[in-house]
């Protein structure tokens, strides 16, 4: 299986991409190709609905020079797309937004003349999410958009690894994350085939 982690944490080393290290790990050891993408090292715009991206519905059409067609091409190979961000204000990081915004209207053809069809339709979706809250009330809003947002695009949501940071004065990452993770790949490698 291929699987992509798009990481919207600005922080290298920040506590969401410590705790995708054992998740990436198992994914790794049960055979998985898998490659991250650090989106704060990217240089991605925002959607500008300009449309231009549905005139031709093979491809990703975008008219803007920047990052975003390397991300849509990984995406595009793809079996399980992974988006693992820190929660800031019940959301995704702005890298992580502008992203899912550009790919809504890059992979669904449905805003053109006539109604296209979803590039990535099928494809797998799990979140990794980091927060300050305890992740029901912490998370939910980001899950219940993902949610959402599969449900328009026609891909398969598995479901999400949530953990609480409690503080800047404490360590976040232990043996029971570090469990939680690698447990996390190893569910969605038996339900993502």
């Amino acid at each position: 299986m291929k699987v992509c982690i798009l990481l919207g944490s600005p922080r290298k080393n920040g506590n969401t991409e410590r705790l995708t290290e054992p998740f990436f790990r198992r994914m790794e050891e049960r055979g998985n190709t898998c490659v991250r993408i650090r989106l704060y090292d990217k240089t991605l715009n925002p959607c500008l609905a300009c449309r231009s991206c549905q005139r031709d519905w093979s491809v990703f059409g975008c008219p803007q020079r920047d990052d975003m067609q390397e991300i849509f091409d990984r995406v595009a190979e793809c079996d399980l797309l992974v988006l693992a961000t820190p929660i800031y204000s019940w959301y995704c990081t702005p890298p992580m937004k502008a992203v899912l915004d550009r790919l809504v209207y890059g992979m669904n053809k449905y805003y053109g003349e006539k109604r296209g069809p979803s590039l990535w339709a099928g494809k797998h979706v799990a979140l990794i999410t980091t927060c300050g809250y305890r992740p029901e009330r912490g998370a939910d809003l980001w899950e219940e958009g993902i949610r959402r947002y599969c449900k328009h695009s026609a891909l398969v949501y598995e479901g999400m690894l949530a953990e609480r940071h409690l503080g800047y004065n404490t360590e976040f990452m232990d043996a029971e994350k570090e469990k939680h993770a690698a447990e996390f790949a190893d569910r969605l490698c038996a339900i993502c085939k």
